[in-house]
C-alpha cells in the first residue's frame, strides 16, 4: 500500500495555507481516499481550531509514550482524521532509539489506513519548517498576490533547493481574481526562480477569492462542506482531482516511515539562520 505524503507550505504567513490543507483533504476524501492531516505548526497549531475540534490528546503524549499515535487522532469532516500537534513534537530529535523506532512503527503502521497524509506546516523558514517540508514526497507551495508572499515563497524554495536539493516543486495561488491571475501569479514567481535557481515549478491551480471561504471560516466548516456549489469548493475539488493524478511514490510500502526518518535525521527544533 503506497501513501502520498503531501507537504502544504507558503513562507509567509497568512497565505491561507492551512485552509488548503483542511479543504484539500476534505475533497480527496469525497473522492474515497483515506486521508489524515499532520499539523505541523508547533507554535500556532490550529487546525483542529478550524474545524472546531477538541485535541484531548496529541503528538506530545505519543512520543512520551502516553498514547498511541491512533489513540492521539481525532476523526474531522468526512472521515479526514487529524493529528494534531503540540511543541512537544519538537522533541523528535531527543528521542532515543528506541524511542524513533517506536514512532516510525506507530507511522508505519497508519500506512495501511491511509492513502494521503497532507503535513500543514509552519509560517516561515525556520529549520524546522524546512525539514518537514523536504520530508514530505511533494511539496505545494501556496502563494497570494502580494510582494510578501512571493518574496517568502521565493526563499522557502530557495532554501530547500540549496540545503536539501530539492528542485521540483508545486505552486498554488491562493485568493485571486480568477484563473488568469493565478497564472500570471505563478509565473511571476517562476521568472524569479529561472533567473536564480535551478528548479522547476509545477502550476497546481488557483482557488479564487470566496466570501463563501470566509463564512466557512467562521463556522469552524470547510468551504467544500458548508458551500459545495461555491467557487473555492469548486476550486478545491479540482485542486483535489489534480492530486490524485501525481505520481505516486516509488517504494510499495514505508512512505511513513521514510518521512519520519527523515524528520529524526535533520535537526528539527534547533533554528539557525540563514542567507
Amino acid at each position: 500500500m503506497t501513501v502520498q505524503v503531501i507537504g502544504v507550505s507558503g513562507g509567509k504567513g497568512g497565505v491561507g495555507k492551512t485552509n488548503v490543507a483542511i479543504n484539500t483533504a476534505v475533497a480527496l476524501a469525497h473522492q474515497g481516499k483515506r486521508v489524515a492531516i499532520l499539523d505541523a505548526d508547533f507554535g500556532l497549531a490550529n487546525v483542529d481550531v478550524l474545524l472546531s475540534l477538541s485535541a484531548p490528546q496529541t503528538i506530545e503524549q505519543v512520543l512520551s509514550g502516553e498514547c498511541s499515535l491512533e489513540e492521539a487522532m481525532i476523526s474531522g469532516p468526512s472521515g479526514v482524521r487529524i493529528i494534531p500537534a503540540s511543541s512537544g513534537a519538537r522533541q523528535l530529535t531527543r528521542l532515543s532509539e528506541l524511542q524513533h523506532a517506536g514512532v516510525i512503527r506507530a507511522f508505519s503502521d497508519l500506512a495501511a489506513q491511509l492513502d494521503v497524509l497532507i503535513v500543514d506546516t509552519a509560517a516561515g523558514i525556520t529549520d524546522t519548517v524546512l525539514t518537514f517540508t523536504n520530508a514530505c514526497q511533494e511539496v505545494l507551495v501556496v502563494v497570494c498576490n502580494e510582494p510578501s508572499s512571493l518574496t517568502d515563497a521565493y526563499a522557502l524554495i530557495k532554501l530547500l533547493n540549496r540545503d536539501f536539493g530539492r528542485q521540483r516543486f508545486r505552486i498554488l495561488a491562493n485568493m485571486v481574481s480568477d484563473e488568469d491571475e493565478g497564472r500570471r501569479l505563478v509565473q511571476k514567481l517562476a521568472g524569479v526562480c529561472e533567473q536564480f535557481l535551478t528548479v522547476s515549478l509545477i502550476y497546481s491551480g488557483s482557488i479564487p477569492f470566496d466570501p463563501a471561504l470566509r463564512e466557512a471560516v467562521k463556522k469552524q466548516q470547510p468551504v467544500v462542506d458548508y458551500a459545495p456549489s461555491a467557487p473555492a469548493s469548486r476550486a478545491f475539488r479540482d485542486l483535489a482531482m489534480r492530486v490524485s493524478d501525481w505520481p505516486m511514490p516509488r517504494k510499495p510500502s514505508g512512505q511513513l516511515a521514510f518521512f519520519l526518518e527523515n524528520l529524526i535525521q535533520q535537526p528539527v527544533g534547533v533554528e539557525a539562520p540563514h542567507e
